[in-house]
């Protein structure tokens, strides 16, 4: 989709589709709203009086041909109350709209901004908003509607003061909902097509265009690196693993300077292994990559924008299978940091993957980690598909990326990390066990098993098992991957240190 600015007043502006938003309260037509109201004789008056057009939010009122406007429709999307009214409404409100015109064989629109919208952060949202509800999860259908593509959009409403910040905030949009909309894109593959290899392949093509290091570790070198946490997943499975390496330097590197580390989950495929999970949806365990996914998609965009941090993303990625040759509950095995860790139960693969991912990064030099995972159910439990779970071992660092997610408009919610819950992962046999004993906790347990693994390093764990997948439509999304964390990551990259 072509994403341009406008300058015409919002009379004269040619397109298929004008959409501006209208707050429960504009039933006044106030401002910009009784600019249209007067240009469209007085229908949008008439509507609010009528009781038709309320601002409800995500409502949607369609008006044709309105005369005294030179664009065929004029769209007007309910905004809700205005003291409830951010980034992240104007994000999903724009989406909205664009698939509310896009089933109507739309192919050009424009978004006229409210009065209070006319900065860089709302075209970056309004362009965000766009680009993420265009995707659609149908790769492999064969009957695809073509003639639902929308091809041009405008942003309008930003004056000569505000025009140069807007077009800023465009281009910053495009590069982190392209980075976004990358990591859907390879959640959105299924197994047979993302293999282990695949991904290693589509990770190095990615860093090499966009100038990136890249280093492949493939089964060999894992092994030489003594990563038995790792390779105990991958045993069970004739695909071979492969870890992940993607590097971003600065042009002028301070000494000193910290070294964060992108830790990303990447299960391919996820039976659970001899633990095995029931069949009933278990073929949404193609996106148990998803941790590893993100963290490949901020690398893109952090190729282009270009932060003052050198950052390493680390994905470990296998596929967790119950093969003749699959590690089996009650075996021990010894992560590359040496740590024994003994398996109580196979479907707890993730954070063996990632005790190994975190080693490594901290082997290449990283002073600060962050990872992502689709780790426990036991979040979903807790937080629904609202809120992702964060787990933070410094506060200041926790906070930073916490202040991030309010910015980018995507929800996460802070979880605790309380000593008490390290007894629950001792074990009799090993230093540790992969699961937690006694009831509840579960999500709480796999940061603490993570944790081990950190040498008390600055470390935040996200666990993302409830907000990767729409299990049905939303009005601004297509079913499907989400990729939420993204956002998150490169605005807390991008400030970091600051």
């Amino acid at each position: 989709m072509n994403i341009r600015m406008e300058s015409r007043a919002a009379a004269h502006i040619e397109t298929e589709a004008l959409v501006t938003f209208v707050f429960e309260k504009d039933g006044r037509v106030e401002n910009l709203v009784a600019e249209l109201d007067q240009a469209t004789g007085g229908q949008i008056k008439a509507l609010c009086d009528s009781g038709e057009l309320t601002g409800k939010y995500a409502e949607m009122t369609l008006l044709h041909q309105a005369p005294g406007m030179t664009a065929r429709r004029l769209l007007l999307v309910g905004a809700g109350k205005p003291e409830k009214w951010g980034g992240r409404e104007l994000r999903r409100a724009t989406g909205a709209a664009l698939r509310h015109l896009k089933s109507r064989k739309v192919r050009n629109l424009a978004v006229l901004a409210r009065e209070m919208n006319r900065d860089a952060a709302s075209a970056q949202a309004i362009t965000e908003g766009l680009l993420l509800a265009d995707f659609e999860s149908d790769t492999y259908k064969t009957d695809k509607k073509d003639d639902q593509q929308v091809e041009t959009a405008a942003l309008a409403g930003f004056d000569g003061g505000s025009f140069a910040k807007a077009e800023r905030g465009v281009a910053t949009g495009r590069i982190t909902s392209d980075a976004q909309n990358f990591t859907r894109a390879l959640v959105n593959e299924p197994s047979n097509k993302l293999t282990p290899r695949v991904l290693a392949d589509r990770a190095a093509a990615m860093a090499r265009e966009a100038g990136l290091g890249v280093d492949i570790l493939d089964e060999k070198r894992i092994a030489e690196l003594k990563m038995g946490a790792l390779l105990s997943v991958a045993q069970g499975s004739a695909e071979p693993p492969r870890m992940i390496v993607i590097s971003y330097t600065p042009g002028k590197e301070k000494a000193g300077a910290p070294v964060l580390g992108l830790v990303g989950k990447a299960v391919t495929f996820d039976t659970g292994g001899i633990s095995i999970k029931p069949a009933d949806g278990m073929e949404k365990m193609k996106y148990d990559m998803a941790g590893g996914a993100t963290m490949l998609g901020v690398m893109k965009a952090l190729a282009q924008l270009q932060p003052a941090i050198r950052v390493i993303c680390v994905v470990p990625a296998t596929e967790n299978m119950p093969g003749g040759r699959a590690q089996k509950p009650g075996d021990v095995q010894i992560a590359m940091s040496g740590k024994s860790i003994e398996v109580i139960n196979t479907d707890a693969e993730g954070r063996l993957i990632l005790a190994d991912g975190l080693a490594y990064a901290r082997k290449l030099g990283c002073t600060h980690l962050v990872d992502a995972a689709t780790l426990t159910g036991a979040i979903v439990v807790a937080l629904a598909n609202v809120n992702m779970g964060v787990f933070g071992s410094h506060q200041e660092f926790t906070d930073r990326l916490l202040a991030s997610a309010r910015v980018a408009g995507e929800k996460m919610w802070p979880m605790p990390l309380d000593d008490e819950y390290r007894e629950m992962i001792k074990s009799n046999i090993a230093d540790i066990q992969n699961v937690g004993s006694g009831k509840g906790g579960g999500a709480v347990t796999a940061a603490m098993f993570l944790k081990e693994f950190t040498e008390e390093l600055p470390w935040i764990h996200l666990d993302i098992a409830g907000v990767t997948w729409f299990d049905e439509a939303k009005p601004f999304a297509a079913k499907g991957p989400t990729g939420i964390g993204v956002r998150t990551l490169i605005d807390f990259v991008m400030k970091y240190p600051s």
